[in-house]
């Protein structure tokens, strides 16, 4: 399949839209049932939007630290960049938006490392979620701090089968 597609999953933390194409994910994120438009045919996505869905069940059920699948979001080479550093961060653990900026290479870009965060089109695959402020603080997540918050227990809960003081 060589256009695009949208379809949807009910996750336990709200409605996820999952855009793409048969080579590619474009895009993961929360919206509200009422922006929800039609979604694809399921009999015509192409296996990668069935892939997704798929292991985001996988992740949501406790069963997936990892996902499998191709990424692609438009930006700039430094979002880029901040994008792939994420996806360093370990199932279950944050890090600081400071931290994130030593990753790159230099403390002096944590503003632009936590924009750049904050562009991130494919929430929960391209983890965002960890990353949280100083002092363990829950800052700044598009889906809400409250879907912040219960991402991180989720993950932590099973990396770690701990509760956490989120």
């Amino acid at each position: 399949m060589q256009g695009t597609f949208i379809t949807y999953y009910q996750s336990p933390v709200g409605l996820l839209q999952i855009a793409g194409t048969g080579h590619f994910i474009s895009e993961v994120k929360f919206i509200d049932e009422q922006e929800k438009v039609t979604a694809a045919d399921p009999g015509q996505l192409p296996p990668l939007a069935i892939q997704a869905v798929e292991q985001l069940i996988e992740y949501f059920h406790g069963q997936r630290r990892f996902f499998e699948m191709p990424v692609s979001q438009e930006g700039t080479p430094f979002q880029q960049k901040v994008w792939a550093e994420l996806m360093n961060i370990p199932f279950g653990k944050t890090i600081s938006y400071l931290e994130l900026s030593h990753r790159l290479g230099d403390p002096k870009v944590i503003r632009a490392a936590a924009a750049a965060n904050g562009r991130n089109n494919v929430a929960i695959i391209v983890p965002c979620h960890r990353v949280i402020g100083a002092n363990n603080q829950l800052v700044g997540y598009a889906g809400g701090l409250p879907r912040k918050k219960w991402l991180l227990h989720h993950e932590q809960k099973i990396a770690h089968g701990v509760q956490t003081l989120f």
